[in-house]
């Protein structure tokens, strides 16, 4: 089982190992980093998780069993009068915990945090359209392609495209309540 637990300035040296190129940055983390990625940049990116209504939250992913940390995970984009925030930086970094359905509990986790903890109505991501395993993770959690972006983003080999992809509050109870979950 894994828990999400804060994101501090312990874990940023362990996440830039994560990261080997600057196209698995622009995969992980969209335009706003550069590579490579720095423990200063990451410092920046940690102060908007901070206070009492923060616009972020940051995540590291950690093994309950064991207490390593095997990933990464934000809900970013809060904005609370409209109830939508954004699923982003997603990352299983530890290569052995890939393959084993880690990332689809992760995303179950940062759901409920923001439906429940947060109250939100919709939740977005973004991810790009030839990432097929995140696409199945994300489907299988229950957001559902809205949109498609194409060559959007300039990587080192040419314009990537992303699907924009969302779930809505009504369809994940309806969901857990098919599930007889609570």
């Amino acid at each position: 089982m894994v828990v999400l637990e804060p994101f501090t300035e312990a874990d940023f040296d362990r996440l830039i190992g994560w990261i080997p190129s600057s196209d698995f940055l622009l995969q992980w983390a969209g335009p706003d980093f550069e590579y490579p990625l720095s423990r200063e940049r990451l410092s920046e990116h940690l102060t908007d998780a901070q206070g009492d209504l923060p616009s972020k939250l940051i995540y590291k992913v950690v093994d309950s069993e064991n207490g390593t940390t095997i990933g990464h995970i934000e809900l970013a984009a809060i904005d609370r009068r409209n109830g939508s925030a954004r699923v982003c930086r997603v990352l299983v970094g530890d290569p052995a915990y890939r393959g084993k359905d880690i990332g689809t509990v992760m995303m179950e986790k940062i759901v409920e945090i923001g439906f429940r903890q947060l109250g939100l109505h919709r939740i977005e991501l973004a991810v790009f359209d030839f990432n097929t395993s995140a696409i199945r993770c994300y489907e299988k959690v229950g957001f559902v392609k809205e949109g498609h972006l194409r060559e959007c983003r300039k990587a080192d080999d040419g314009y990537w495209s992303f699907y924009i992809m969302a779930i809505l509050r009504r369809e994940w109870e309806s969901s857990r309540n098919e599930l007889g979950v609570e």
